[in-house]
């Protein structure tokens, strides 16, 4: 009798046992559930602002208050809400240290990043989202429709245009080929930026919106105070490329779901201005980095200089340049993408953006800059947050490109256009006949 009691005991005792550990282990799994799918919630705006849970004075118990006991109790349960806190924030941020600053800021002694403790009594929250009660024109809603239907077009007929790509899934796209898709969890908002498309301004933007610059502990509210050298700072804009590390193995799923649910937007341009443009900007006037990696390579190749300056002020100085046809056979020639893939300010957009495997919600136009940047910027509901910024800078226009090519052979200008043929087709522009049957 005792020995069945006991035996009884034993059962009840291991099926206590068995079910304290079935509820740690689903506790576990919960937590590593909630730590996975957060961003799938809508966390990735919320962790920005606020911790998940930790001690404040004003949670203190009655009892706390009175028993001192009782507030050491309480005080070991916040401190491990807080390491919860710092785990699940340290995941997600993919910080080295829990207590790191969440935001992206320049190196330390950057005179700009002057945050001190005085910086949380300055700090002006961002206002709301406008709501606006009169509906957008529907021209221009009409426009951007046909934009994307026509992006769309492309991509889907197979026999329409080839071109490299194409086919592929996003999952296909190797990581670091996302560097230019920068996001802002505050709104929703991936940008895909393209050199010599207004990508300085729209960068400015970016800065402001995501508060990723302090200057004295405050975020810039004005785009055109953020400082021209840290605009194009990589550590300022949060890219697809970076997911890897502060995600690691979830990066690829996170990303579909803020391709998903924010809302993606890029510029584009007519491609041969904006090759106008991008020879303007890089071998007319002094630039050092590249000259020396690009401008030297097209004066020894393609303009029998064997021993080019070593300087990019010296050869000014000796009026020395790459010519815009040296720039052109640079292009063309077959060799120079076996040795590095074209830089970033003449590669082809749909290799920067993948409008292919991205279904954006606007496609904006650099000849339609004022009118697509206020539609967009009213989309996004951030219209009284920023303005877009005017430019009064020297813009490369279409109608400069029957001078520019005229020193450029016919036959080069064909194998130009089918270089760049999937932009033109993408995007919309027309095929510049008359440059191509003189």
């Amino acid at each position: 009798m005792r020995m069945a009691l006991s035996q009884s005991k034993s059962t009840k005792m291991g099926k206590s046992r068995l079910f304290r550990i079935f509820m740690i282990l689903g506790a576990v799994f919960m937590i590593l559930l909630i730590i996975i799918y957060w961003d799938d919630v809508g966390a990735s705006n919320f962790y920005l602002h606020t911790t998940i849970s930790g001690p404040h004075p004003s949670r203190l118990s009655p009892q706390a208050r009175r028993d001192p006991e009782k507030k050491i109790e309480e005080d070991k349960e916040s401190s491990f809400l807080m390491d919860i806190d710092a785990f699940v924030n340290q995941f997600l941020e993919g910080t080295a240290d829990p207590t790191e600053q969440v935001r992206g800021e320049p190196p330390p002694g950057d005179p700009h990043n002057q945050s001190s403790e005085k910086s949380d009594e300055k700090f002006v929250p961002r206002r709301e989202w406008k709501i606006h009660l009169t509906p957008i024109d529907p021209e221009k809603k009409q426009k951007q429709e046909s934009r994307k239907q026509l992006i769309q077009d492309v991509c889907s007929n197979r026999s329409f245009l080839d071109f490299p790509g194409k086919n592929r899934t996003f999952d296909d796209i190797p990581n670091k080929e996302l560097d230019h898709l920068i996001v802002d969890d505050r709104h929703g908002i991936i940008y895909c930026y393209v050199p010599k498309v207004a990508c300085t301004n729209w960068k400015r933007i970016m800065i402001v919106l995501s508060e990723s610059l302090l200057l004295d502990g405050v975020p810039y509210q004005d785009p055109l105070d953020v400082p021209q050298e840290l605009i194009h700072n990589s550590s300022l804009h949060f890219t697809f490329n970076k997911f890897w590390k502060r995600y690691g193995k979830f990066s690829r799923h996170l990303m579909k779901i803020k391709l998903k649910k924010y809302t993606k937007f890029l510029f584009v341009r007519d491609p041969f201005v904006r090759l106008i443009s991008a020879y303007r900007n890089k071998f007319e006037q002094e630039n050092e980095d590249f000259y020396k990696r690009f401008a030297v390579i097209m004066l020894k190749k393609y303009s029998n200089y064997s021993d080019p300056p070593a300087s990019v002020v010296d050869a000014f100085a000796a009026g020395i340049r790459p010519s815009f046809l040296n720039f052109v056979r640079y292009l063309l020639d077959p060799s120079t993408e076996k040795e590095m893939p074209f830089n970033e300010h003449w590669r082809q957009i749909y290799r920067l953006c993948h409008p292919c495997q991205i279904n954006y919600d606007f496609v904006g136009k650099l000849e339609t800059l004022d009118e697509d940047a206020e539609h967009l910027l009213r989309i996004l509901r951030v219209d009284n947050v920023v303005e877009f910024p005017q430019s009064h800078r020297n813009r490369t226009v279409s109608s400069w490109e029957q001078d520019w090519f005229a020193s450029i052979p016919l036959e080069f200008r064909k194998e130009l256009y089918r270089l760049y043929e999937a932009d033109f087709k993408l995007f919309g522009y027309s095929k510049p006949e008359k440059l191509l049957h003189e």
